[in-house]
C-alpha cells in the first residue's frame, strides 16, 4: 500500500471529487448508482462499471484517509 502513500492528498481529494460529482446534471452518477443499489435496481453491467468507476477514487481517499489516522500521520507530514 506504499503506492497509495506515494499520490499527493491534495490529488486525491480533488480526483475524489470531481469523479464523485461527475456529471452534475441530471445528478451525479455515483449517487444515481448508490441510490439504485440501495433499491436493488443495480443490475446492468454498464451501471455496475459505472458505480465501479465512480466510487474507485472516493473509496481510494477513504483508505488513505484510514492509513493516515492510524499511523499518526497528518495530511501534510510525509509517511
Amino acid at each position: 500500500m506504499q503506492w497509495l502513500d506515494k499520490i499527493p492528498l491534495t490529488a486525491l481529494v480533488l480526483a475524489a471529487i470531481v469523479l464523485g460529482l461527475a456529471p452534475l446534471t441530471p445528478e451525479p452518477h455515483l449517487w444515481q448508482k448508490l441510490r439504485m443499489l440501495a433499491n436493488g435496481t443495480l443490475a446492468r453491467p454498464i451501471d455496475i462499471f459505472d458505480l465501479a468507476m465512480h466510487a474507485s477514487v472516493p473509496l481510494l481517499l477513504a483508505v488513505r484517509l484510514i492509513r493516515m489516522a492510524r499511523s499518526g500521520n497528518k495530511p501534510g507530514s510525509s509517511a
